[in-house]
């Protein structure tokens, strides 16, 4: 059977997955997900018990979450070496840090401001005290990875990585949240755009929007959430 990624809207870190397997050129499906609605129902702890995206469904039914794992599991099939390096060189062990980085500390970095957007009963000292916190540890880690950017085109060299991906899922929330002008961080800046002008980034920022994109013909398809939960769930 073909990998079946469960990827969130609105602005889920998700989307960068979806255009990494577009760059892998494989066979894949897709289960798109309301993060605000479907996820939060009982019946998905079934497929994650936090309650998150990504989900991702091997090739062999195994069921893998978070974005490292899942990143991992492509990384070790990518035998083209398209989103990838061997694993035994110098770039690949680049390749992890910068995804670690972009995992951690640059992703935590906008916790405090999704606390202060998703607080269900408002509590304003409470929340004007989460942005400012927020803003302050955006900005931070804008800075330090402004630092860690060479001077090829992408993270990476010539060419897009898993280590893009997981960032253009997430550095869009910059804007979201409004924190500051993307311009502040040149380098920063030009990457974002080169990937958002890249057409996987299109065709899966496209889906997340609910729109009909062809893409490479790498997906096959959407399955419903209910089936694959149905199918690759655990027993309840």
């Amino acid at each position: 059977m073909e990998p079946i990624l469960i990827y969130g809207f609105p602005l889920g870190s998700s989307m960068g997955l979806v255009a990494a397997l577009e760059w892998l050129r494989k066979p894949y499906r897709l289960c798109r997900v309301d993060m605000l609605g479907e996820m939060r129902l009982p019946s998905y702890a079934r497929i994650n018990p936090r309650h998150e995206t990504p989900v991702f469904v091997t090739d062999k039914g195994r069921v893998l979450t978070e974005n490292m794992a899942i990143a991992g599991w492509l990384a070790a099939r990518d035998a083209e070496r398209r989103i990838s390096f061997d694993p035994l060189s110098p770039e690949a062990d680049r390749m992890h840090q910068l995804m670690a980085f972009v995992n951690t500390g640059f992703t935590a970095a906008f916790s405090p401001l999704w606390a202060a957007l998703e607080m269900q009963t408002p509590d304003p000292a409470m929340q004007s005290a989460l942005r400012r916190w927020g803003q302050g540890n955006v900005m931070q880690r804008h800075d330090r990875l402004e630092e860690l950017i060479g001077e090829g085109p992408f993270l990476l060299g010539e060419r897009p990585t898993l280590a893009d991906a997981l960032l253009i899922g997430v550095a869009r929330w910059l804007d979201f949240h409004a924190v500051a002008d993307r311009g502040r961080w040149p380098k920063l800046d030009a990457l974002r755009a080169r990937l958002e002008a890249d057409p996987a980034v299109i065709h899966a920022t496209a889906l997340e929007s609910g729109e009909r994109s062809a893409g490479s013909g790498a997906c096959v398809g959407h399955i419903p959430l209910a089936e694959v939960i149905e199918r690759f769930g655990a027993a309840r």
